[in-house]
């Protein structure tokens, strides 16, 4: 039985934002209506540099601060979190990294899961534009040369190009044959 836990009035949400985009933004906004703060899960923070991982950890640390403060939003706290590829001692990993939480988001079977086991309430997300907002499309996009700014934060596409993400992910794709 999962010890009572003191009201905190912040929720919990983890994503691995490959790149952070407008979905995301919507989604925070939302939480930010019921709870006084957010905290940010930075997942599979040590992967980068791959078609399905391109950003670094810090480089969407980057991407969603620079967006959510452009938003005027502040109250949120973002934290990187690694897998530990063992899902009974994930919740725990996450409590330790970071401050204490009431409640999770997430529309992940298996995250929804391991919460709720753990004595969390966890709640859903509207899933919005998920043709456009979504990272795989985005990535793709950004690959074939087709609009995907539209579908990310100013600030995002901004760093995507300071940081030549564009010819990263093409090179990406490249094979050494």
């Amino acid at each position: 039985m999962a010890k009572p836990r003191k009201e905190t009035g912040r929720a919990f949400m983890v994503g691995r934002f490959q790149p952070f985009h407008n979905g995301h933004l919507a989604v925070i906004k939302e939480i930010l209506k019921e709870n006084r703060s957010i905290i940010i899960g930075i997942g599979s923070a040590q992967y980068s540099h791959t078609l399905k991982d391109p950003f670094t950890a810090g480089e969407r640390h980057l991407m969603i601060s620079s967006s959510l403060e452009q938003e005027g939003i502040y109250n949120f706290y973002l934290v990187p979190i690694e897998d530990v590829n063992s899902n009974p001692l994930w919740v725990a990993h996450v409590e330790s990294l970071t401050p204490g939480f009431d409640r999770v988001y997430t529309n992940n079977p298996l995250v929804r899961r391991l919460f709720q086991e753990s004595g969390y309430e966890v709640r859903s997300m509207k899933l919005l534009n998920r043709k456009d907002w979504s990272g795989t499309s985005i990535r793709k996009k950004i690959i074939s040369g087709e609009d995907w700014k539209s579908d990310v934060p100013k600030a995002v596409a901004e760093i995507i190009e300071e940081i030549d993400g564009v010819t990263r992910l093409r090179e990406l794709t490249q094979s050494d044959e």
